[in-house]
């Protein structure tokens, strides 16, 4: 038995999430929002605090400095259940500390900062992240995912040992590295799951089946194209599923990615063939963008089946 359900593996933050912003200045300095709120985030924290609200045993892999900020994203870690003992505090770099912009459709925009650039080497803690039955990668092409040597040999570890590796996207920022820069890592990548904008970036392909297609013959074993409010579509060498998203009021689309790939993972690790962890999936997503902040949403397996199951009986 292993020890971990699922270790998450990437980037820790603090979201200063600012909604309704008025770009109409009041005073000489000053701007007013609807609100404005501190959350924690990054792809690995909202996926490992999911997938631990979902009933999975989850732990994290990330770098934290030893800051007020670092202190508040392992607290806030650790009273959702979520076990920190893997994460690497140091003094030598600082939290990054993002600001984002959400407007009323619940699109966002970022502005991140210096300390976002340190890339920390998640693949010189072997013994932290093997003990698990998968992985997930929170981003691919952001840090510290944006290094093909680091993408390598965590990825080729979790292959050597039977360990399922789940990969999340992201468009580049400060580090320009291609789909071709790591395609000797992409074959022992279990399930990907770029939304259609990163699709659309890293294959040249403006169809998403023709996206996953190149995600596939780069060997790539099951892709998911997240394609927000018109639903995903997964495709692998013997099927493929197009989903429709669940119509809702979205309020805040932060992490509703994250969300739904902890969705699909704890069910696909689980035993769920792909349609059924999909189904799930795209309920997690949904919850996820139904209120403000990443992780606020989300409570546990049963809200979410209820979820289904309320919709499902609507439909009929």
């Amino acid at each position: 038995m292993s020890r971990y359900d699922i270790i998450y593996i990437g980037t820790a933050i603090v979201d200063s999430i600012i909604r309704g912003f008025d770009p109409n200045p009041v005073s000489a300095t000053g701007f007013v929002a609807g609100s404005g709120t501190l959350n924690i985030g990054g792809e690995a924290v909202n996926g490992a605090i999911a997938a631990a609200k979902l009933g999975m045993k989850t732990g994290i892999l990330c770098y934290l400095g030893s800051d007020p900020a670092g202190s508040m994203i392992e607290a806030e870690l650790a009273r959702q259940g979520v076990d920190t003992g893997l994460i690497v505090r140091s003094c030598e770099h600082a939290t990054p500390v993002t600001t984002m912009f959400v407007a009323e459709d619940g699109s966002r925009k970022s502005i991140t900062n210096g300390s976002h650039r340190y890339n920390f080497h998640p693949e010189q803690y072997e013994d932290r992240f093997c003990d698990a039955r998968a992985l997930v990668l929170g981003s691919l092409f952001r840090a510290p995912f944006d290094d093909p040597g680091i993408i390598r040999r965590i990825v080729e570890t979790a292959h050597a040992r039977g360990i399922k590796v789940f990969a999340d996207t992201k468009l580049p920022n400060f580090a320009k590295i291609k789909l071709a820069d790591i395609s000797d890592s992409l074959p022992m990548i279990d399930f990907i799951t770029p939304n259609e904008d990163e699709g659309r970036f890293y294959t040249g392909q403006d169809d998403p089946e023709k996206m996953a297609d190149v995600f596939l013959d780069a060997g790539v074993r099951n892709v998911i194209i997240k394609l927000g409010a018109r639903g995903c579509l997964f495709k692998n060498r013997e099927e493929m599923i197009s989903l429709p998203a669940y119509e809702i009021d979205a309020l805040d689309a932060t992490g509703a990615g994250d969300n739904f790939l902890s969705g699909f993972a704890s069910k696909i690790i689980s035993g769920s063939d792909a349609g059924s962890a999909l189904v799930f999936a795209n309920a997690c997503g949904a919850v996820c963008a139904s209120e403000i902040g990443a992780c606020t949403a989300l409570k546990n397996s049963e809200q979410i089946q209820e979820f289904i199951n309320q919709y499902e009986r609507r439909g009929k």
